[in-house]
C-alpha cells in the first residue's frame, strides 16, 4: 500500500500558519531572531529561545483577542549571527535594526539573553533621541559589572541608561543594593512588583514627562515563575498574563512603540507551554504597537 508523504509545516517565519512571509518593504513588523547566549548566570538555554518562539507561533491565531496585527505584515529575517564576541554580536544586531528604523518599521527581536537589548536601543539612538525605554522584568539589570563583565545581561539597563536614554522599570522584585543606590542617585522611575501587588495598576503608569516614543523590552522572567518557569532566572511574585498585557496597554497610551523585544526564554521540552506563551506575548505586543 502506497502512502503519500506530507510536507512539514514551514515554521521559518513568525505565524506562518496564518500569514505568508511579507516582503521587508511591505511589513510593519520585522521579526529578528537573536540566539544570543554569552553571559547567562543561572539556567542556560536562551540561544534556543528564538527558534522555539517561531515554532510555537505556528499554533497562534491571527486574531489576538482585539485585532489582527498580522494584517500589517510580518517579515521574519534570518537569525543573527551570534558566534563572535559580545561587541561583534551587538554590532550584527545593530546592523539588522538600523534599516528597519529608517524605513519607519518596527523591529521585534526574539531572544536570546537580555544583553541584546542594548543594540536596538543604540541603533535607534543613532537616528533619534526622542524616546525612552520601558522595561518589564524581574530584575533591575542596573549592575555596573556582573561576573567580571560589563556586557552581562545583569548590566544591560545600566548600559542603556548611561547612553542618556530615560528608562522606566516595571515588575522588578529582585535587585541588589548597588542597584537600589543607582536608582536613588539617578532618580530612575519604577513600578515594582510589590507595589503592583499591594495597590494594583495605576490609572497612568508612565510619568507625564516620559518620552512619547518608547522602546519596549520584555524579559519573560517578569512573569511569575508559576507561569514562566522556562527562563534562566525564574522569580516568584511576578506578573500574571492579563496584568502584563494591561500594563503594556497602559504604557502605550498616547505613545508610540518604535521597537520591542521579548527575551530570556530558555525553552524546556516539558514546558512547551512557555514557548507558546512567549510567542503569544510577542504577537500581543505587536497588536498593542499597531493599535497605538
Amino acid at each position: 500500500m502506497m502512502t503519500t508523504a506530507t510536507a512539514s509545516p514551514d515554521m521559518s517565519h513568525f505565524l506562518s500558519s496564518e500569514y505568508p512571509q511579507s516582503s521587508a518593504a511591505e511589513a510593519l513588523f520585522h521579526v529578528i531572531p537573536v540566539p544570543l547566549e554569552k553571559s547567562v548566570s543561572y539556567g542556560s538555554g536562551t540561544a534556543l529561545g528564538p527558534e522555539a518562539i517561531l515554532n510555537a507561533s505556528y499554533q497562534l491565531e491571527s486574531f489576538d483577542g482585539i485585532s489582527c496585527p498580522g494584517e500589517h505584515g510580518i517579515h521574519t529575517t534570518a537569525a543573527i549571527d551570534c558566534s563572535g564576541d559580545m561587541p561583534t554580536c551587538l554590532g550584527n544586531i545593530h546592523a539588522a535594526c538600523t534599516p528597519v528604523y529608517k524605513a519607519d518599521r518596527i523591529p521585534v527581536l526574539l531572544g536570546g539573553e537580555h544583553s541584546l537589548s542594548l543594540a536596538p536601543v543604540q541603533a535607534l539612538l543613532d537616528l533619534r533621541q526622542d524616546f525612552g525605554v520601558v522595561q518589564l522584568d524581574a530584575h533591575a539589570d542596573l549592575r555596573d559589572t556582573y561576573e567580571q563583565s560589563p556586557d552581562s545581561h545583569a548590566c544591560v539597563m545600566r548600559r542603556i541608561h548611561e547612553l542618556g536614554v530615560p528608562i522606566f522599570q516595571i515588575g522588578v522584585r529582585n535587585l541588589c543594593l548597588e542597584e537600589v543606590d543607582y536608582r536613588a542617585t539617578h532618580k530612575v522611575p519604577y513600578l515594582d512588583a510589590r507595589e503592583l501587588y499591594q495597590q494594583g495598576i495605576p490609572g497612568t503608569v508612565l510619568p507625564e514627562d516620559f518620552p512619547k516614543n518608547i522602546y519596549l523590552t520584555f524579559d519573560i522572567d517578569g512573569f511569575d515563575s508559576s507561569l514562566m518557569p522556562a527562563t534562566g532566572t525564574p522569580e516568584p511574585g511576578g506578573l500574571d498574563w492579563w496584568q502584563a498585557l494591561a500594563l503594556c496597554e497602559n504604557v502605550a497610551k498616547n505613545r508610540r512603540i518604535l521597537g520591542l523585544d521579548v527575551v530570556e526564554l530558555a525553552p524546556r521540552d516539558e514546558f512547551h507551554a512557555c514557548s507558546y506563551t512567549a510567542a503569544k506575548l510577542a504577537y500581543a505586543l505587536m497588536g498593542i504597537a499597531a493599535r497605538h
